[in-house]
């Protein structure tokens, strides 16, 4: 017999209709999604990204999310988005996103919703497909990703310093961080956690998404925060 425990009601020979986040492959990823374009907003493989969903063309997003795969595409326009703007002057879009799978959600009684969002795998946009409800839809190719599903460790890189770069970064900016959150994390989890929190501009935080493996995603990481550094007048001795 099963037993339910909080919100799993499954034994091992309950039929599921959507594969355990551990056990999903390539092939269980469409080939058309639902796009959620949200400028400036980072998810990556392993991520967690909580969102207030209120506007009624994403609602019908997540309510057709949640009757299908609880798959969306996270993916960031060129420029911000205007919500006084015509639907049918959309912004462009980057290449790349990341598929989101809803792992949780509240709905609310005023026909919102609060979701977390954990990341699945990149995906490179192809082009537009026929929308419904008012949001975009795209056909997608997540098979250069392969390896965000079983990603490979970073290489040994220089965590002291990095987080000397950080703590540099968010005093400049008088932002709080529970640094012994940070301190206890691994290395690899740093590398998911930190290109998301950072308030980095749009292009940069498009390149974190982009850097091929975790190891370019550190060096990366190590550059934007060193050149923030040098702007903000802060020098490092050689």
């Amino acid at each position: 017999m099963g037993l339910a425990t909080g919100s799993h009601f499954f034994d091992d020979n309950t039929p599921r209709r959507v594969p355990r986040l551990g056990d999903i492959t390539l092939a269980d990823l469409p080939a058309e999604i639902g796009l959620f374009p949200l400028f400036g907003t980072l998810l990556l493989p392993r991520g967690k990204l909580p969102l207030n969903v209120f506007e009624p063309r994403y609602v019908g997003l997540i309510e057709d999310a949640l009757a299908d795969q609880r798959l969306i595409g996270i993916i960031q326009p060129f420029s911000e988005i205007d919500d006084d703007e015509d639907f049918a002057a959309e912004p462009h879009l980057f290449e790349v996103g990341c598929i989101g799978r809803i792992t949780s959600f509240v709905e609310r009684l005023d026909n919102t919703y609060a979701i977390t969002l954990t990341g699945i795998s990149r995906f490179r946009y192809l082009r537009e497909s026929e929308g419904a409800r008012g949001y975009r839809r795209a056909r997608i190719d997540v098979s250069a990703y392969a390896g965000d599903l079983n990603e490979i460790p970073s290489a040994p890189f220089d965590r002291k310093l990095l987080l000397e770069s950080l703590k540099e970064y968010f005093e400049s900016r008088g932002m709080g961080v529970r640094w012994e959150v940070i301190d206890q994390m691994a290395d690899d989890a740093l590398l998911v956690a930190l290109p998301m929190i950072c308030p980095f501009p749009s292009p940069e935080k498009q390149a974190l998404l982009e850097a091929d493996t975790l190891t370019e995603r550190a060096r990366v990481l190590q550059s934007l925060l060193d050149l923030s550094g040098s702007q903000n007048g802060g020098a490092r001795p050689v």
